[in-house]
């Protein structure tokens, strides 16, 4: 997978919903920005949870953004592989087939 490519495709995308439906994208950027900026928690932990549950829910989109998010918030490369192991005890066998997605976004930033 090109890492670099969808991260591109997927900010244009964004832009493009964004002029489309302001009134129902803004709402949930402004409260995502909110719930994911520095507070009781560190940000870096909210990208690890995000993370584990991006991985339990088989989301590959989610992988991506929040592989990436967590390593640039200070993740190490072995918190990060933990928390996905975490989302992969909740999500089960399916979940274990997003590991090496998690490494090759590791490995692509």
């Amino acid at each position: 997978m090109d890492i670099q490519g969808f991260l591109e495709e997927y900010r244009k995308g964004i832009r493009g919903v964004r002029e489309q439906s302001p009134k129902s994208v803004e709402p949930f950027l402004s409260f995502y920005n909110q719930v994911m900026a520095e507070g009781a928690l560190p940000l870096k932990v909210k990208e690890l949870i995000a993370l584990a549950i991006g991985v339990a829910i088989h989301c590959e989109n989610c992988v991506i953004l929040h592989v990436r998010g967590a390593k640039k918030a200070g993740a190490t490369p072995e918190e990060i592989f933990e928390a996905a192991q975490v989302g992969v005890v909740m999500g089960g066998g399916p979940a274990f087939t997003f590991l090496p997605l998690v490494a090759q976004v590791l490995a692509s930033s």
